[in-house]
Formats: C-alpha cells, sequence, structure tokens
C-alpha cells in the first residue's frame, strides 16, 4: 500500500512538533523524491553507506536522525554532500530528517527508547527550568554497581563502553544520548549517582572523578539507534507501509 509523501510528512511533522522546536538544522523533508511512499529505510546518519544501502532494498524514502544542511556547515554542494545528494535525487528517493524533535519525544524520542533498553523508569527531565536540555533523569527497579550497569549497557547496545567509577551502587541516573556529555553537570545538580552520554570529552572525566558519580560514555551512534526505529515502526503502522532498519555500524 502507498501513502503520499507530503501525507507521511506532514503526520511526522505533527507528530514530533518539529516546528515548534528551535534547532541546529531544518527538520522535517530535506529532500523531495518520489510523490508516493511504499518502503521506508532508517538510519541513524544520513550517510553514503546508508544511500547506497537505501538504493538496493528499493527505499522511496529514507528517514534519519542526522540529515544535512547543519548551521555553520559549507553550503556548496561539492564533493561528499554532491555525491550524497546525487545518490537521493538520481534515484527519486526523499530525505526526511529529524534531529531534536527525536531526542525529545515522550514516546520514540531517542532519550525515552535508550531508557527502555536499559530498563530505566524515566522520572522526568534533566533540566526542568531548562526546556533545551534534552536529557532526562530516572531510577533503577533495584541499585546495582556500576560495573554491572556498564554491563548491562554492554549486552544493550552491543558495545563497550567507557566507565569512570564514581559512586560504587547506582540507583539514580541521568542521561542524554548522542553528544549530550556536557549535561553531567545538570545530572549532578540532580542527584544522579550515574551520567550516561554517547560521547566523552577531556572534561568529563574531571567533573565525574571530582563529584563523586559515575559516568558511561556508550557511543554516540549506539545511543541514537533506537528513536529512529520507532518513529519509522509508528510510520509504518499508521499509513501501512513497510519499514527496514539498517545499522551502518559508527564506533563512534
Amino acid at each position: 500500500m502507498a501513502v503520499a509523501l507530503s501525507t507521511l510528512v506532514e503526520e511526522a511533522d505533527r507528530y514530533l512538533s518539529s516546528g515548534k522546536i528551535q534547532d541546529y538544522c531544518p527538520n522535517g523533508l530535506q529532500v523531495e523524491g518520489r510523490p508516493q511512499v511504499m518502503r521506508i529505510v532508517s538510519g541513524v546518519t544520513a550517510s553514503q553507506a546508508l544511500l547506497d544501502a537505501a538504493v538496493e532494498a528499493g527505499a522511496d524514502l529514507v528517514l534519519v536522525h542526522h540529515g544535512y544542511f547543519w548551521k555553520g556547515e559549507n553550503p556548496c554542494v561539492v564533493g561528499m554532500k554532491q555525491r550524497r545528494l546525487k545518490t537521493l535525487l538520481k534515484h527519486d528517493i526523499s530525505l526526511l530528517a529529524y534531529h531534536l524533535p527525536l531526542d525529545l519525544h515522550p514516546e520514540v524520542g531517542n532519550n525515552v527508547q535508550l531508557a527502555r533498553q536499559l530498563d530505566i523508569t524515566v522520572e522526568g527531565p534533566l533540566d526542568p527550568d531548562n526546556p533545551r536540555v534534552v536529557g532526562l533523569v530516572g531510577s533503577l527497579v533495584e541499585p546495582v554497581t556500576a560495573r554491572d550497569f556498564a554491563r548491562r549497557v554492554q549486552e544493550a547496545l552491543g558495545r563497550e563502553p567507557l566507565l569512570i567509577e564514581g559512586q560504587e551502587m547506582i540507583r539514580r541516573v541521568g542521561w542524554c544520548t548522542g553528544g549530550g556529555q556536557g549535561y553531567i553537570d545538570q545530572a549532578i545538580a540532580a542527584g544522579a549517582d550515574l551520567y550516561i552520554s554517547g560521547e566523552a570529552s577531556e572534561q568529563t572525566f574531571h567533573s565525574a572523578r571530582e563529584n563523586g558519580v559515575s559516568f558511561i560514555a556508550a557511543g554516540h551512534h549506539a545511543t541514537e539507534r533506537y528513536g529512529v526505529q520507532a518513529l519509522g515502526d509508528y510510520l509504518a503502522r499508521r499509513f501501512a507501509v513497510e519499514h527496514i532498519f539498517i545499522d551502518c555500524p559508527n564506533p563512534i
């Protein structure tokens, strides 16, 4: 069964409230392809590897978290950008991308979906007074050691995380997927025993150690695989179209 591209995009925009969220890139339809959609291919980033796989899979639309046209980037369509756009345009494939709206969403958002993977009970935003902080805070059903929780992360995400041990027992957790390591201070203020992000910065080590909290960097790509899958599944159910998630591994 096919759905009009315009109808699918309108529903995705509505569902994610993308028009209400300030971001570093345009959210929604970034490249327009054929007017009907029967097969969605989703992935974390609209890399050349994902586009090539989408062509091979017969996709009408590629759905991603990391799309194109970021603020501050070179606007010229040359090199890597030219090759990526040429692939989409040559094969008449649309590109639909959502960045912060897909981090923030209470049902399919990256942060909520990561909590489900790690059995964390969501309690609320990491910083209720600052809506631009997209992380969350929550708790575990039973306290575990930092090392045991790191093993849980490895089993769930399929990669060994970086662990900085602070608190031995973990009860309260703060987290923000992707490049959210800078929110460790908000996690400390929220009383977290552990803060999880995708990436780590040099100063993250000192913040964790000197404040006595544990920290896990589980990978930018690895922590943001689940929101786009959930959104793709939602759209597939909503419009009775096919959805395929393709993971293009990234060690970062």
